[in-house]
């Protein structure tokens, strides 16, 4: 797993004001936790560049003060309409304590399922999984070259030593689904149920079964 280094100023001051003063100078009001002591501090807005903004999951190198610390990023917070960074909180990595993060999905491979037709759909970006740090891969890889029209791949399918996933088991996380056209194709191809064959044209009538009676011929009209 690769890693980013940040260096950050312990903050001197922690509330409401303390922290929207850090924002109009373009720093992010950050917490370290998991460790032997909570330490807050500011980074510059610009250094989460290759953390926040990229679908790779990284260890972080903190650098507070001096001091070094291993961590990851647990939390991130933004501006609900300018979607501004408000605040990150860092999780310490402890040596043998399990972590949680998020794992990006990726996929390998050319299904037979999407040549013949269908769609690849990929239901979950990342898997959310527990475990040592040094057990996370950089992401989680999925074969699809023997996916056909209605396969897919659950969350319980996906094995990895040393990992629990924590989403619902029964999740689909990238499926082969039919669409509209392959659909109308095979809706062409099969008849209906229960269709009857219409008779060749001068076929005779069956003849009626053993036993059966004919029906009465009808009676001729009355005379005036």
């Amino acid at each position: 797993m690769t890693s980013v280094s940040i260096s950050g100023s312990p903050r001197a001051n922690v509330g409401k004001k303390d922290a929207a003063a850090l924002r109009n100078a373009k720093q992010v009001p950050c917490v370290l936790y998991g460790g032997k002591e909570q330490i807050h501090f500011a980074v510059l807005a610009a250094d989460f560049k290759n953390l926040i903004y990229t679908p790779d999951v990284n260890v972080v190198d903190l650098e507070i003060a001096g001091k070094k610390y291993n961590a990851i990023l647990q939390e991130a917070q933004f501006h609900k309409i300018y979607d501004h960074l408000l605040h990150v909180d860092f999780l310490e990595i402890m040596p043998g304590k399990p972590v949680t993060m998020n794992i990006p999905v990726k996929t390998t491979g050319t299904s037979p399922g999407v040549r013949a037709g269908g769609k690849l759909v990929k239901k979950l970006k990342t898997l959310r999984a527990k475990g040592l740090v040094e057990k996370m891969p950089d992401t989680i890889t999925i074969a699809i070259d023997a996916m056909e029209i209605g396969h897919s791949v659950r969350v319980e399918d996906i094995k990895v030593d040393g990992l629990t996933f924590l989403n619902a088991h029964n999740i689909k996380v990238v499926g082969v689904e039919t669409t509209r056209v392959v659909a109308e194709e095979a809706k062409a191809v099969a008849p209906a149920a229960g269709a009857k064959a219409a008779p060749a044209a001068g076929a005779k009538a069956a003849a009626p079964a053993a036993g059966a009676k004919a029906a009465p011929a009808a009676k001729p009209a009355a005379k005036k």
